[in-house]
């Protein structure tokens, strides 16, 4: 079977957990990293899959799901949003930890990062660049265009749904993502010591 992108579905939602924790070390499996395996889903994936399922797309072939890429056209309604509809049904299931940030274990810096949610966006990003994206595609389905189609796949619907712009981030560390996203026609914005953000003018 070759692969095919095909809209988002209700039953994809463990997939999207799954695929989330296998690329989440920038791009590498993080299994190893998170006892708990629903934790950085429930923050960078699930959610977008829940609130705008139109704008959440997934690859697959013979075995499965082995991607997606996932899109919030206004990311200031999208994170109010998130804040009132997702997280409070999510939030039931830990407890704030209390201990300071340096020794938080890597579950806890995510548990707390849940709790502390914050939903202000820079509003200089989104002057020009008001949708943001998420996109990751496990090793057997990398490297081989399946990542092009999938973002001009989304970058299209947002185009339809009239956004002007859009941005994402990725781990400093990330050297495969950045140069791939700059071949997207992506553009560095800013970047911090973890991290950095690229924007695209969909005009």
């Amino acid at each position: 079977m070759p692969f095919k992108i095909r809209p988002y579905q209700e039953n994809d939602l463990e997939a999207l957990y799954e695929i989330c924790l296998k690329t989440g070390d920038s791009g590498q499996d993080a299994s190893k990293l998170y006892k708990d395996p629903k934790l950085l889903g429930h923050l960078y994936a699930s959610p977008y899959a829940v609130l705008e399922p139109e704008l959440a797309f997934i690859l697959e072939d013979a075995e499965g799901a082995c991607g997606y890429v996932l899109g919030a056209l206004d990311s200031s309604l999208f994170y109010s949003r998130m804040l009132k509809e997702w997280l409070p049904i999510i939030l039931l299931q830990y407890q704030n930890p209390r201990a300071e940030w340096q020794s938080l274990s890597r579950d806890e810096k995510i548990i707390r990062m849940l709790f502390e949610f914050d939903d202000k966006v820079d509003s200089e990003c989104l002057q020009d660049y008001p949708s943001h994206l998420h996109i990751d595609l496990l090793p057997r389905a990398q490297k081989q265009g399946q990542g092009k189609k999938m973002m001009q796949t989304l970058l299209s619907a947002l185009k339809d749904k009239g956004s002007k712009g859009v941005h994402l981030g990725l781990g400093i560390r990330n050297g495969n993502a950045f140069s791939f996203y700059q071949q997207m026609g992506f553009h560095e914005l800013k970047r911090d010591e973890g991290s950095i953000t690229m924007g695209m003018s969909l005009l």
